[in-house]
């Protein structure tokens, strides 16, 4: 029986501990940030702030004692983007050598502009802590992974025999893995896609069409493909289910916070009221659209909507100027 610790009791930590237990064959931990998260989840067995309405079994430990985290064998990172660094500078002397890490966070961090691997590894190894770290993406909804509803994702370690082992220990009827060594390219589809999301919610809250999202859809893989290879990735990952199947559920999903964010947005409310209304929920694409510019300036890649994207959230630019920026720019070549 192998021990999991998954690091993050939100709505996407919680979900992968329930699937997990469906699947049977593991001994799970859910990790909380503070001692009063983890008191709520055991009182109300369930996660009333993040996931309500799914019960939590007893078989799964809920705790926010860093102490449990050395005896697994796998931990999962499901922290947000900025609060990582400082969390596994909390945790790291409880980290030890041979475990497996698997990232779960699709964002970047914003100071750095780095993938959640390299915060991982950056963090850990001067602590001589030289673990094998991977990242777990595609698409996925907490609230339909939590229900068993079918899910397809993508594991990616650079040495495909881990990615063979997390597939087997993670798989299940309802939860199937597919394994990759583009570490990159499954990194970057997942926190790029945050970006395309946001914008397409803006097209639904000022009342565009479907026209539109597919627009939005279609141009938004073709400059995350452009960052994502420049950046190190293969093209063919962005085309699987950590990029455009990634990208195609939060555009058109009802459940996706950025997407959420966007509409809202669309409709005139402004950015701090919508982000204190999520209830401590995260939406990732509005720090990675300014890191995903970041990259890109580095890269010299260009990307049209993650820079209107930019001066929506960051400089208050009215949604419909910037769709009309993005419409009016000159001509080009379909690539």
């Amino acid at each position: 029986m192998s021990r999991i610790a998954i690091l993050g009791a939100g709505a996407w930590g919680t979900a992968l501990a329930l699937s997990l237990h469906r699947r049977g064959g593991h001994e799970l931990t859910l990790w909380a940030h503070t001692p009063e998260l983890a008191r709520q989840i055991i009182d109300a067995q369930e996660n009333t702030q993040f996931l309500p309405g799914f019960p939590i079994p007893s078989a799964v430990t809920v705790t926010a004692d860093r102490a449990a985290i050395t005896a697994a064998d796998t931990v999962v990172s499901v922290i947000p983007s900025e609060f990582l660094r400082t969390t596994l500078l909390r945790i790291r002397s409880h980290l030890r050598i041979g475990q497996f890490v698997v990232s779960a966070t699709k964002g970047l961090e914003d100071r750095t502009l780095y993938r959640m691997t390299k915060v991982l590894s950056e963090t850990l190894e001067p602590a001589g802590l030289l673990l094998s770290i991977g990242a777990l993406s595609g698409p996925s909804f907490a609230q339909e992974v939590a229900q068993g509803q079918p899910t397809a994702l993508t594991v990616a370690f650079s040495d495909p025999e881990v990615a063979a082992l997390i597939q087997q220990e993670f798989s299940s009827e309802t939860l199937r893995l597919y394994t990759s060594t583009d570490v990159i390219g499954v990194e970057l589809g997942g926190s790029l896609k945050n970006v395309i999301a946001i914008a397409a919610g803006i097209a639904v809250g000022v009342c565009l069409g479907h026209n539109s999202t597919a627009a939005l859809i279609t141009r938004g893989i073709a400059e995350i493909t452009r960052l994502a290879v420049a950046c190190g990735a293969r093209r063919e990952t962005l085309a699987g289910l950590s990029g455009i199947g990634d990208l195609v559920l939060t555009c058109t999903g009802s459940l996706s916070r950025n997407r959420t964010v966007g509409e809202q947005l669309g409709q005139g409310r402004k950015l701090p009221e919508i982000l204190s209304s999520l209830g401590g929920k995260v939406a990732e694409g509005v720090l990675t659209t300014h890191a995903a510019l970041g990259l890109a300036r580095e890269h010299r890649v260009e990307m049209p909507i993650t820079e209107q994207m930019e001066l929506i959230l960051n400089e208050r630019k009215d949604p419909r100027e910037a769709i009309r920026a993005l419409m009016l720019r000159p001509g080009k070549e379909e690539r």
